[in-house]
């Protein structure tokens, strides 16, 4: 089955008793139990909860693993992976990360002896000169947030599969309709659902697919055990908005590919990021791993000043964090996004003051880079002025 068809099955007919078309939002704590030593499958809503678990097995369909598991946000899932860990053990992650994982890391687990190395996973000799003899996991961004860096799935596979590492993947950026992490070989796959599988900017919420049985018995106790479970509210809206994901991104990314271009032409950008466009460093492998590009891409200007400009400016877009609903959204990653990252580090890493990040949605591509542009205009000539 095409995964745009199980996009827009998922969650269909889950409700014999009433033949319901869409999965009901099951608003309720507990379970009636029929007699004593038997259950209906469902106890407690913490433990399990039927529009929690129709949007756990429609992720699990998507990205092709053994179980999916949903949670109340994008980083009570990191969260709940990060458990999977014990004091002493190291973790090699992708440099330009979410600054939110970066905070969870150095603040809360770091604590607790769980250590990270910060390594530009793009170079697979990079990320083997990180290994140590208590390296546990190598955990990656592909695309990275907000360079728009893109990794080698299989090669990080094959490298962490000779080391008995296990591999985790945020694929918050392509999403299963563009990428699938886990056909390359990867044991664990993240998604903020607030993004692109939401779609709306509506919801709270995060997922994970474990690719194996052993893994999904760890995962599905760390969810109870520890309750970060996403509510039957938000389950039943990222259900919807699964429905209509293909034909959402596909709009999106249409549009993006025609600002990336319109920005490489604009005497005020220095650099564009953004993985579809052919001067890309690793525009060959996105073709090859990915049946798309994303609607993710960042941009650097030349003058500092017109950063700030461009946000006041522009009427369309709107001037907020978060990405992947149907708005398009622009963001300032260096006091927004990744603010928990050292001002010294942001900078090395290339997060620097210039540096706009861009959410596209599904407006008109036209009317998107007339905003830009009138927003441009207006920074240039308070500049000149």
């Amino acid at each position: 089955m095409k995964t745009e068809t199980k996009l827009v099955q998922a969650g269909v007919k889950k409700d014999a008793a009433t033949g319901a078309l869409s999965t009901p939002i099951y608003q309720c704590a507990t379970f009636e139990h029929p007699e004593l030593g038997k259950s209906t499958g469902f106890d407690y809503s913490r433990t399990a909860n039927p529009t929690r678990q129709a949007l756990e097995e429609a992720i699990a369909a998507l990205e092709e693993g053994d179980r999916g598991f949903a949670f109340s946000s994008g980083m009570a899932a990191i969260t709940a992976i990060m458990f999977l860990f014990k004091p002493g053990d190291h973790i090699i992650i992708s440099d330009d990360l979410y600054g939110g994982t970066y905070r969870l890391l150095e603040e809360t687990f770091r604590i607790y002896g769980i250590h990270a190395s910060y390594v530009d996973t793009t170079s697979i000799e990079k990320i083997k000169q990180s290994i140590t003899d208590r390296t546990a996991a190598i955990f990656i961004e592909t695309p990275s947030n907000p360079l728009m860096k893109v990794t080698d799935l299989e090669a990080v596979c094959s490298l962490a599969k000779g080391h008995s590492i296990l591999t985790i993947c945020d694929n918050t950026f392509l999403t299963p309709y563009l990428q699938k992490p886990i056909t390359f070989g990867f044991d664990l796959v993240v998604h903020s659902a607030s993004k692109y599988l939401g779609g709306h900017n509506d919801i709270i919420g995060g997922l994970v697919v474990a690719a194996h049985p052993e893994l999904s018995e760890k995962i599905a106790k760390l969810q109870n055990g520890t309750g970060g479970i996403l509510g039957p509210q938000d389950s039943w809206l990222c259900l919807r908005g699964l429905k209509t994901l293909a034909v959402r991104m596909d709009k999106q990314q249409q549009n993006a590919a025609a600002i990336a271009k319109w920005l490489e032409n604009h005497d005020a950008v220095e650099s564009v990021y953004y993985p579809g466009s052919s001067t890309h460093p690793q525009y060959e492998l996105s073709v090859r791993q990915s049946k798309g590009f994303g609607a993710m891409l960042s941009f650097e200007l030349k003058d500092e000043a017109a950063a700030a400009g461009i946000l006041k400016h522009v009427k369309l877009i709107s001037f907020a964090e978060s990405l992947g609903g149907v708005e398009s959204l622009i963001t300032y990653p260096a006091t927004q996004t990744h603010a928990d990252i050292p001002a010294a580090i942001r900078e090395e890493k290339g997060i620097s003051s210039r540096l706009l990040r861009m959410s596209v949605g599904i407006e008109h591509a036209d009317d998107l880079i007339k905003d830009l542009e009138q927003a441009l205009s207006l920074v240039t000539q308070a500049v000149l002025s």
